[in-house]
């Protein structure tokens, strides 16, 4: 899809979703959900084509359809949500095409409503909870409020992926383990994200402080400097940013690292799920020295190892 630079330029805590709906149908009242996915992740929106049904796989996974010799699933989101849609077809069905750490899956939509321009700090993190402290089956991410104060719901599609077990997640790394002395901080919304890139570092030999976005990212980076003080640059080797989290980007927390002259010298690497040329442009720009699709331990590994001797060398 087309995305503005203006708009998404570096430094202004904004992104652009897709304001989607999902309709759900009780008795005789039809009712809508509004829900929202980052640009960055959508590849296009098609009309709902003829799909080729496959057996043994999740009920919400409608077919496969070939778009331009790419195989692609199809998942209905109200299926996967567990919401009973209307009855007969809905007229305005689209196909949401959407890239996650480089797999394509469509996504069936009751209505492509239009593109928002939205500040991450106006989405709130979602609280919604089975009870037990976990996310329950609305998989929703971020929650913010549009015109007349309704709520848009920001979903977590890539967790379909997951249900789907197309993630192809290695963890193991061939060879001795290069072993490093001093602290990493990590910032990333997903509890599951952080443990498994705390994970990957500690067998590094480092230690991990944790971040859940950039505004708790910077009052951690403070933390440290009040720590360490005049031997903070020794201390603080690296930062590890996802890039979609709420209150405040990974791109705007870079930005505004890259402005502290405490902390300018600290190399950011990005790890994030969005897989696009423009998102890695985007990081280059807030300063980052590289930009990591989640998650492959190996190439992991080796862009710390090289930024790492790159920071030695200079």
């Amino acid at each position: 899809m087309q995305t503005n630079d203006e708009t998404l330029r570096v430094g202004t805590n904004e992104m652009e979703l897709v304001d989607f709906r999902i309709q759900k149908q009780e008795g005789d009242r039809i009712y809508e959900g509004i829900y929202g996915v980052n640009v960055a992740k959508v590849r296009e929106i098609i009309r709902l084509p003829q799909l080729t049904e496959l057996p043994g796989v999740p009920d919400f996974v409608e077919g496969i359809f070939d778009l331009r010799g790419v195989v692609i699933p199809v998942v209905s989101l109200s299926k996967w949500m567990g919401v009973k849609p209307p009855d007969g077809i809905v007229k305005k069905t689209r196909v949401i095409i959407a890239e996650f750490n480089n797999i394509l899956i469509g996504f069936i939509v009751h209505e492509a409503k239009r593109i928002r321009r939205i500040s991450w700090s106006d989405i709130e993190p979602a609280t919604y909870t089975d009870g037990s402290g976990n996310m329950d089956k609305s998989k929703v991410t971020g929650v913010t409020r549009i015109e007349d104060d309704t709520v848009l719901l920001i979903l977590d599609l890539e967790s379909v992926v997951e249900d789907l077990g197309l993630l192809s997640i290695t963890h193991e790394v061939e060879g001795e383990i290069k072993q490093y002395e001093g602290t990493v901080l990590v910032l990333d919304d997903s509890l599951t994200a952080r443990k498994t890139v705390c994970r990957a570092l500690e067998e590094m030999g480092f230690k991990v402080v944790e971040a859940i976005n950039g505004e708790d990212g910077l009052e951690k980076m403070e933390e440290l400097y009040d720590l360490y003080e005049d031997s903070f640059k020794e201390n603080v080797r690296l930062i590890i940013s996802d890039v979609e989290m709420p209150k405040m980007d990974g791109f705007h927390f870079a930005a505004k690292v890259k402005e502290d002259k405490r902390y300018e010298n600290i190399p950011i690497i990005f790890n994030s799920s969005i897989s696009d040329e423009f998102s890695e442009h985007r990081g280059q720009d807030a300063g980052g020295e590289s930009y990591l699709v989640k998650f492959d331990a190996p190439s992991f590994h080796r862009e710390i190892n090289r930024v790492l001797n790159k920071e030695a060398e200079e």
